[in-house]
């Protein structure tokens, strides 16, 4: 089997969820001897040195990054050809990230070689398939890694009814839609007819890795809006409560958006983030807003590392209880669960252990492989 494969960020950027993701699947494709051509978006600091890295894993067989979009150089052709358009179709252009000979560079990408699935990721990016003269018997298939109408719900001129009817006539459009949660699974099975494959995230177990604890708390977060309120939230409610003897790291670009305190240890980037996990007694995932699973969250329950966080953490967990999380949104109930956890040694042990079944059931490799076998139509055969 060869798989195209799009994906717009840098997969070995560890510290956020959605390139964990991405690295998961991409180390599935290799674990099941499939030949994966990687597509990508560059940046002043993703480049070819960064899919060499891929390849030096064998992680891909080929890499191509598409033209970086310099708004400087193109203002005019951007004026009439995105901004313009935008407005006009009442923001619904939101779900187009394509921009200038993005769509030109992926075709000339499919007219050279044949592939048995195009897989892309997110809707934002489905115009690159679009309609293109080059895919004949290739089933596409895309992985929307969260339900996007909801990410839109703030935006002025926001309209329920138009944003949702839009991501489902584009989800339409592939052959079939794999998704990280059950509840995009349920939701978009009621309004679309074709495939919709369910396969969340899995890591390897941890539980036994875990080495003597440095910090008292964790929390890893990328700077989107939803971390950024969430940080706001934990900071300005939950932290004043908490003993200033609690050690706290701090892992991600949201350390841009928190201030300085004497007991958190910020670090804005970390080759491997096994190494705070092993090191950290309790987790956190302060958020009230967004939709689909936290990779943060998995990760966690992956070492056995009970998670305080508030109702929006647990979403995409096949289980909502006895699940190793501890959930409030109340700021005292939140502080309250973190002292327990840090002074009941036969509390953090319960906890521990809920943590570690539920991860072993639901999220170990083993099970996430069969989903995805079954996903991308692989055999017994082709998997041993």
């Amino acid at each position: 089997m060869k798989v195209l494969y799009f994906y717009p960020e840098n997969p070995l950027n560890k510290t956020q969820g959605n390139n964990a993701r991405a690295l998961k699947l991409l180390e599935y494709f290799r674990d099941r001897n499939v030949t994966v051509d990687f597509v990508s978006i560059p940046t002043p600091t993703y480049n070819e040195d960064e899919i060499n890295k891929l390849k030096e894993q064998n992680l891909i067989s080929k890499g191509f990054l598409l033209p970086m979009f310099i708004r400087k150089k193109n203002q005019i052709r951007y004026l009439f050809f995105y901004s313009l358009p935008s407005s006009l179709k009442l923001k619904i252009g939101l779900y187009d990230r394509t921009r200038l000979n993005h769509v030109k560079a992926f075709n000339a990408i499919l007219k050279a070689n044949e592939y048995d699935i195009i897989l892309i990721s997110y809707i934002y990016w489905s115009k690159l398939v679009k309609n293109s003269p080059n895919i004949k018997n290739t089933k596409l298939m895309i992985d929307t890694h969260d339900f996007l109408t909801s990410q839109f719900q703030k935006q002025k001129r926001f309209k329920l009814g138009r944003f949702f009817q839009k991501e489902i006539e584009i989800l339409s459009r592939f052959d079939k839609i794999l998704v990280i949660s059950p509840e995009e699974k349920y939701l978009f099975s009621q309004f679309i007819d074709k495939e919709i494959a369910l396969a969340t995230h899995a890591l390897p177990s941890n539980k036994n890795s875990k080495t003597a604890p440095k910090y008292d708390l964790v929390y890893v977060a990328s700077d989107n809006d939803h971390n950024i309120n969430g940080a706001n939230w934990f900071f300005s409610n939950v932290y004043p409560l908490l003993s200033k003897s609690i050690k706290i790291a701090v892992i991600g670009k949201i350390n841009k958006h928190i201030g300085e305190f004497a007991n958190v240890e910020k670090i804005s980037f970390i080759e491997d983030l096994n190494d705070v996990y092993r090191q950290s007694k309790i987790a956190i995932c302060p958020m009230l807003s967004g939709t689909g699973i936290k990779i943060k969250v998995i990760e966690a329950l992956s070492f056995g590392i009970p998670v305080v966080c508030n109702e929006r953490g647990l979403d995409g967990l096949l289980n909502k209880t006895n699940n190793g999380c501890l959930v409030s949104n109340n700021p005292n109930e939140f502080a309250g669960y973190i002292h327990q956890l840090l002074n009941d040694e036969n509390f953090y042990n319960t906890i521990s252990s809920e943590a570690t079944s539920f991860f072993d059931k639901h999220h170990s490799i083993e099970a996430n492989y069969k989903a995805l076998d079954e996903a991308f139509g692989i055999t017994s055969n082709q998997a041993n």
